[in-house]
């Protein structure tokens, strides 16, 4: 399967870890900038690579290697779908519990690179919390692999996290070993109408300071979603402390989907604010998505360096996702000589993905 190519290089499709090193090795010895990506959902996001001579396509790596059900873990190729591996853990009535944007072409690797958790991140954690192993090829070829496929496994340097997040520049996820979760027995999507801003606050606020266990909550444009999940009995008793914040309905689970309906002509904004701040931060946007933890998604057609002064001064973040002239990133604080000093230690010569991460990383 071939992904769009905007970057005019050289498109290559390697069927295993070794092919994947042999073309690592040989494009790291040349001086040849290689971009990795899988199914192909997020490769604007990040600025424009300074260089871009091949694209490393992942999704010919696309099996699941192991199921070990009894353990609730999982070994998946970096190539395979999120929704392919969905499919083959819920026959043991099991998921990976994330629910990142476009499933169906999202790939392992793409969405660990992206650190794309989505909203279920409120009650089982990001992908830092659920990966235990990595296999990773470093851009000299040497294929490096951390962790294990035990949840207690703690040994070693945590490079799962470490990559994570890290947009493919630090090496190419091959492979990755995951806990699961079971699947709910039930499910239930409830959605509380809010007046403004700040009633949408509170009552994300009193949900969060309650004696609840929703595995989501969002917010989007005057509504605040909570998704409940367990026995019938446990959710009936959620649902009726939940009626006591306002105006309750029971909602779709399409509207799980709403981030992804965001895209369209609109600059699209990736935001972190404090859930505290969720109101003054909803302020400057005219559609959006919020996620209790305090990520947000939203379309922004303004000013986007006033936005982003705005938001940083505020305590939050903006990351501009798609094209722009702008930097996509924003400022990186104290951190940027740790990122460039781990960044110089894995790739030397910046093969990978160079000038497209923080910081012109």
């Amino acid at each position: 399967m071939s992904v769009g190519n905007q970057f005019g290089a050289t498109l290559l499709e390697p069927v295993d870890k070794n092919e994947t090193a042999a073309i690592l090795r040989s494009s790291n010895e040349s001086g040849q900038a290689v971009i990795p990506t899988g199914g192909g959902t997020k490769l604007d996001w990040g600025n424009p690579p300074r260089k871009a001579d091949v694209l490393l396509c992942m999704r010919r790596q696309n099996r699941v290697i192991e199921h070990a059900w009894a353990d609730l873990t999982v070994t998946v190729e970096a190539g395979c779908t999120v929704a392919e591996l969905q499919s083959t853990l819920a026959q043991h009535g099991q998921r990976l519990a994330i629910d990142p944007l476009w499933p169906e072409r999202a790939t392992i690797g793409g969405v660990l690179s992206t650190n794309d958790s989505g909203a279920l991140r409120l009650g089982y954690g990001s992908l830092r919390d659920l990966i235990i192993g990595i296999t990773l090829v470093l851009a000299d070829g040497t294929i490096a692999k951390s962790g294990g496929k035990v949840v207690k496994n703690v040994a070693g340097y945590d490079l799962p996290k470490l990559a994570t997040g890290g947009l493919g520049t630090l090496g190419v996820i091959t492979r990755a070993v995951f806990r699961l979760h079971p699947l709910p027995r039930n499910t239930k999507t409830l959605t509380v109408a809010t007046a403004d801003a700040a009633s949408m606050q509170r009552v994300i606020l009193a949900i969060l300071g309650a004696q609840l266990a929703p595995a989501a909550v969002q917010a989007r444009n005057g509504n605040v979603d909570i998704l409940l999940e367990g026995t019938l009995d446990g959710i009936a008793a959620q649902e009726s402390a939940i009626k006591e914040f306002g105006d309750v309905r029971e909602g779709s689970a399409d509207v799980w989907k709403a981030r992804e309906e965001l895209w369209g002509e609109s600059t699209i904004v990736k935001f972190t604010t404090l859930p505290s701040r969720v109101a003054a931060a909803s302020a400057f946007f005219s559609s959006f998505v919020i996620q209790a933890t305090g990520i947000g998604y939203a379309r922004f057609d303004g000013d986007l360096e006033k936005l982003r002064s705005a938001m940083e001064q505020d305590g939050g973040s903006v990351t501009i996702l798609g094209p722009t002239k702008l930097d996509a990133w924003g400022s990186p604080g104290d951190a940027l000589p740790l990122m460039r000093a781990v960044k110089a230690q894995f790739d030397p010569k910046g093969t990978l993905n160079p000038g497209r991460f923080v910081g012109g990383i």
